[in-house]
Protein backbone atom coordinates (compact mmCIF):
# COMPACT_ATOMS: atom_id res chain seq x y z
CA UNK A 1 0.00 0.00 0.00
CA UNK A 2 2.97 2.30 0.20
CA UNK A 3 2.95 2.62 -3.74
CA UNK A 4 -0.26 3.79 -3.82
CA UNK A 5 0.44 6.18 -0.96
CA UNK A 6 3.63 7.57 -2.70
CA UNK A 7 1.74 7.90 -5.66
CA UNK A 8 -1.14 9.72 -4.32
CA UNK A 9 1.16 12.24 -2.10
CA UNK A 10 2.87 12.95 -5.62
CA UNK A 11 -0.47 13.56 -7.17
CA UNK A 12 -1.33 15.70 -4.72
CA UNK A 13 2.08 17.99 -4.64
CA UNK A 14 1.76 18.34 -8.55
CA UNK A 15 -2.07 19.57 -8.50
CA UNK A 16 -0.82 21.69 -5.68
CA UNK A 17 1.94 23.07 -8.22
CA UNK A 18 -0.20 23.15 -11.11
CA UNK A 19 -2.78 25.49 -9.11
CA UNK A 20 -0.64 27.86 -8.03
CA UNK A 21 0.44 28.47 -11.13
CA UNK A 22 -3.14 28.56 -12.60
CA UNK A 23 -3.45 31.20 -9.94
CA UNK A 24 -0.66 33.30 -10.90
CA UNK A 25 -1.51 33.06 -14.45
CA UNK A 26 -4.77 34.31 -14.37
CA UNK A 27 -3.44 37.35 -11.49
CA UNK A 28 -0.97 38.33 -14.24
CA UNK A 29 -3.59 38.06 -17.05
CA UNK A 30 -6.28 40.31 -15.21
CA UNK A 31 -3.15 42.73 -14.20
CA UNK A 32 -2.45 42.95 -17.78
CA UNK A 33 -5.40 43.46 -19.08
CA UNK A 34 -5.65 47.05 -17.20
CA UNK A 35 -3.28 48.89 -19.65
CA UNK A 36 -4.18 47.28 -23.03
CA UNK A 37 -1.09 45.01 -23.86
CA UNK A 38 -0.38 44.56 -27.46
CA UNK A 39 -2.32 41.23 -28.26
CA UNK A 40 0.44 40.28 -30.86
CA UNK A 41 3.02 39.62 -27.96
CA UNK A 42 4.02 36.64 -27.32
CA UNK A 43 3.91 36.64 -23.08
CA UNK A 44 0.07 38.21 -23.71
CA UNK A 45 -0.64 35.55 -26.57
CA UNK A 46 0.79 32.57 -23.95
CA UNK A 47 -1.43 34.38 -21.08
CA UNK A 48 -4.21 34.49 -23.51
CA UNK A 49 -3.92 30.65 -24.28
CA UNK A 50 -3.67 29.16 -21.32
CA UNK A 51 -6.47 30.93 -19.12
CA UNK A 52 -8.94 30.92 -21.67
CA UNK A 53 -10.13 27.41 -21.31
CA UNK A 54 -10.44 28.39 -17.54
CA UNK A 55 -12.40 31.73 -17.86
CA UNK A 56 -14.30 31.21 -20.91
CA UNK A 57 -16.32 28.60 -18.96
CA UNK A 58 -16.93 30.78 -15.94
CA UNK A 59 -17.90 33.66 -18.34
CA UNK A 60 -21.00 31.42 -20.28
CA UNK A 61 -22.11 30.30 -16.73
CA UNK A 62 -22.69 33.58 -15.62
CA UNK A 63 -25.84 35.37 -16.23
CA UNK A 64 -26.11 38.53 -18.00
CA UNK A 65 -26.94 40.34 -14.36
CA UNK A 66 -23.64 40.08 -13.12
CA UNK A 67 -21.72 41.22 -16.69
CA UNK A 68 -21.89 44.98 -15.47
CA UNK A 69 -18.79 46.04 -17.29
CA UNK A 70 -15.75 43.97 -14.88
CA UNK A 71 -14.85 40.85 -15.48
CA UNK A 72 -15.10 38.88 -12.39
CA UNK A 73 -14.35 35.76 -13.77
CA UNK A 74 -11.21 35.52 -12.51
CA UNK A 75 -12.34 36.52 -9.23
CA UNK A 76 -14.34 33.27 -9.82
CA UNK A 77 -11.50 31.55 -11.02
CA UNK A 78 -9.30 32.06 -7.58
CA UNK A 79 -12.28 30.73 -6.16
CA UNK A 80 -12.93 27.85 -7.00
CA UNK A 81 -9.27 27.48 -7.13
CA UNK A 82 -8.69 28.20 -3.82
CA UNK A 83 -11.24 25.41 -2.78
CA UNK A 84 -10.12 22.91 -5.04
CA UNK A 85 -6.46 23.39 -3.06
CA UNK A 86 -7.83 23.36 -0.31
CA UNK A 87 -9.96 20.01 -0.76
CA UNK A 88 -8.71 18.00 -3.63
CA UNK A 89 -4.40 18.19 -2.58
CA UNK A 90 -5.77 17.88 1.20
CA UNK A 91 -7.89 15.13 0.46
CA UNK A 92 -5.24 13.20 -1.59
CA UNK A 93 -2.80 14.01 1.55
CA UNK A 94 -4.25 12.86 3.88
CA UNK A 95 -5.46 9.32 1.77
CA UNK A 96 -1.89 9.16 1.12
CA UNK A 97 -1.06 9.48 4.75
CA UNK A 98 -3.93 6.45 6.09
CA UNK A 99 -3.05 4.18 3.32
CA UNK A 100 1.10 4.66 4.32
CA UNK A 101 -0.29 3.19 7.93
Amino acid sequence: MFILSNLLAALAQILDIVFSVLYWLILIRALISWVQPDPYNPIVQFLYKTTEPILYPIRKILPLDFKFGIDISPIIAFLLILFFKSFLVRTLLDLAMRLKT
